[in-house]
């Protein structure tokens, strides 16, 4: 498997520079074609209105949508502007009611090699990012990379690369979509924050999908770590700052999306907290 198609989704202009600087580099590196999503969203609800307002409210909502469309690609086109000659990208702005985003873009993901996309959280930050890098994973089966403030940093493509492993059906998946990413990374560390205490590896925990990847050709190793903190997340991420690394790789969402919204998880506290690129997959 290769990164031949890579998307990225905008629902806000000032996104544009970040994601499809970021998404042009991989494209580039990886002989790839960037596909670019603008997103204007109507949020109109009507609950209820009174007689003949419904209408209006309606055709309110979809202006002020068509407007967000045509800024956002705006902006996608002045970020496209600066980028070399040789990007091969296409653009598709659409306009959809907030219900739809999962549709809309489930359906595009789906084709998709690689979904990149910037951190869904943040001050003054709405629902659409977090529901479009839902609908990637969940409706698209799609590997989201999700890229902190600063982008994909001085490496394009990672060095370094921590790899969380709890032998979950999420983490497998995120192993093979990250796979072309692995192998080209100096060292993978597949990193188990223990104890192990159930599992038919839970007496070397780690080591046969380290063995699976060392003969793909990864430079893989174990790190098995106490868990120092209540937060698998917070353990993950001390490590890769111990290690340098450029690169998170974890299955997303093992709990459900609703707890993890409400109660917290290893999902929402990385994406909340990470200073590295995150490749999620669930």
């Amino acid at each position: 498997m290769a990164y031949k198609t890579i998307l990225t989704i905008l629902t806000h202009p000032d996104d544009a520079e970040l994601a499809i600087s970021s998404a042009a580099k991989l494209a580039r590196k990886l002989d790839a074609h960037l596909q670019i999503l603008a997103l204007g969203v109507d949020r109109t609800q009507v609950g209820y209105s009174y007689l003949g307002t419904g209408a209006v409210l309606m055709e309110a909502g979809i202006e002020r949508a068509e407007e967000e469309a045509r800024s956002v690609e705006a902006a996608a086109r002045a970020t496209l502007h600066e980028e070399s000659e040789d990007l091969r990208y296409d653009i598709e702005t659409i306009v959809t009611q907030l219900g739809m985003i999962t549709e809309v873009v489930g359906t595009r993901a789906r084709f998709a090699d690689l979904v990149v996309q910037p951190r869904p959280y943040g001050t003054g930050m709405g629902g659409e990012p977090e529901a479009v890098i839902e609908a990637a994973l969940f409706d698209g089966k799609a590997p989201v990379l999700v890229l902190p403030a600063k982008g994909l940093g001085e490496n394009t493509l990672p060095k370094r690369v921590v790899l969380a492993w709890n032998q979950s059906a999420e983490a497998m998946v995120a192993t093979r979509r990250a796979l072309p990413l692995l192998k080209m990374a100096d060292s993978v560390s597949i990193t188990v924050v223990g104890p192990v205490t159930s599992g038919e590896d839970r007496s070397d925990p780690g080591g046969v999908l380290c063995q699976m990847l060392v003969r793909h050709g990864v430079h893989a190793e174990v790190a098995v770590l106490a868990r120092t903190s209540n937060r698998v997340s917070e353990v993950l991420l001390r490590h890769a700052t111990d290690m340098d690394a450029d690169l998170l790789v974890m299955g997303a969402y093992g709990h459900s999306r609703f707890r993890e919204a409400i109660l917290g998880g290893a999902t929402r506290n990385m994406l909340e907290n990470a200073t590295i690129p995150v490749l999620m997959a669930h």
